[in-house]
């Protein structure tokens, strides 16, 4: 008699076991950023943004950078990534340029909640 409970806990704790596997593996809302709320008190509203999505917005606001003549934009949870090559003027004012376009274009444009950090790298392109 002790060992159909024994079997019966032992399934059920495979069984969760199996159901916790999935649900890890699973993305969820991973890809998705959230947006702010609008200002007028909708506070069921809810709006998400595709990582993909605003690493476009982002990568052709950097494009738009006078000096800027590739760009590479990752958006993860916490941090955006920009990688840019310079084909002409000077770094650090290609770098300034851009940082500022971009703080700004991230918090008028995207509109998240949690705005990520901005980390900018740049480098003369080579061709």
């Amino acid at each position: 008699m002790d060992t159909i409970w024994i079997l019966t806990g032992a399934a059920v704790a495979a069984a969760l076991g199996l159901w916790l596997i999935i649900l890890a593996l699973t993305p969820g809302l991973r890809p998705q950023l959230p947006l702010r709320a609008p200002a007028d008190g909708h506070r069921q509203m809810r709006a998400v943004l595709d990582r993909k999505g605003a690493a476009l917005l982002l990568r052709d606001a950097a494009m738009r950078v006078p000096g800027v003549s590739t760009a590479r934009v990752r958006v993860h949870r916490r941090r955006v990534t920009v990688l840019a090559g310079v084909g002409f003027r000077d770094i650090a004012d290609v770098k300034d340029d851009l940082t500022d376009t971009l703080r700004r274009e991230e918090h008028d444009q995207l509109a998240l909640a949690r705005p990520p950090r901005l980390k900018v790298r740049v480098r003369r392109s080579t061709k």
